[in-house]
């Protein structure tokens, strides 16, 4: 029963934030709360297929609103980082780490909490941008994206910095993380520790929420206060951080 509802609650949240309610908090909530009630591989490797799910439904809403410019220059550095952090994950999960595994994540959603607490001054930075910048920020998304689906955090600081709109802010980041997962794909497959496709296949049913949080975010955010959910989420992080750091991992 605890897996059936965490996996409703984590599909509401991919939705809700792929409806705009929270930006890319809830999803960075998904695989943390996800891990309470199985084991850490298990909870990335699942979490995956759900994430690219809703990709589709916001390729389409942003579809053509993203800067084709900085995707062709953070996508090379960024499957590079998928390549070591998918490469780390199925070493530590195929050698039974899991508890190494859940620490680390522990770690990137943290960070995630740290980020949100600083990214309001990232736009008044003056700020000269160069290439290896992106290429930097390519690299750690793809590698904290393969390795625990927490890949947001220097890709959205390295977009800060370039003061977009927000319609192409969106529609690159939708693009960019939609192809990073389509690579992290055949390296989730490839471990049965990580994906295994019985127990995904028993929480197919749970995908059509999906779609309700999304219809769910653009409704909630008309009348919910926006950066009272942000915060909500970030109090949530933190407590999921400090237990993922600090407690025993998932039977």
């Amino acid at each position: 029963m605890d897996v059936i509802i965490v996996v409703a609650i984590a599909c509401l949240l991919i939705g809700l934030s792929k409806g705009g309610l929270g930006g890319p908090v809830p999803v960075a909530l998904v695989t943390p709360l996800m891990s309470q009630v199985m084991p850490a591989s298990q909870a990335v490797g699942i979490a995956l297929p759900l994430l690219i799910f809703a990709d589709l439904f916001a390729l389409r809403m942003y579809w053509r609103k993203w800067d084709g410019r900085q995707v062709r220059l953070m996508l090379p550095a960024g499957l590079i980082g998928v390549v070591m952090g998918s490469l780390l994950l199925l070493t530590l999960a195929n050698s039974g780490q899991n508890i190494t595994l859940r620490r680390i994540l522990g770690m990137f959603t943290l960070l995630v909490v740290i980020y949100k607490a600083v990214d309001n001054r990232l736009s008044s930075i003056h700020y000269m941008p160069r290439d290896w910048h992106g290429y930097l920020a390519g690299w750690a998304s793809g590698f904290g994206s393969a390795l625990a689906n927490v890949g947001a955090p220097p890709f959205t600081a390295y977009m800060l910095l370039q003061n977009y709109t927000p319609s192409v802010f969106i529609g690159t980041t939708t693009l960019f993380f939609a192809i990073i997962n389509a690579a992290k794909l055949p390296g989730v497959l490839s471990s049965q520790n990580v994906l295994n496709l019985e127990q995904f296949a028993s929480i197919l049913w749970a995908v059509p929420l999906i779609p309700l949080g999304v219809w769910l975010g653009r409704r909630f955010i008309e009348v919910i206060n926006p950066k009272a959910f942000e915060t909500l989420m970030l109090v949530l992080l933190f407590g999921a951080s400090l237990m993922l750091l600090f407690s025993s991992p998932a039977a």
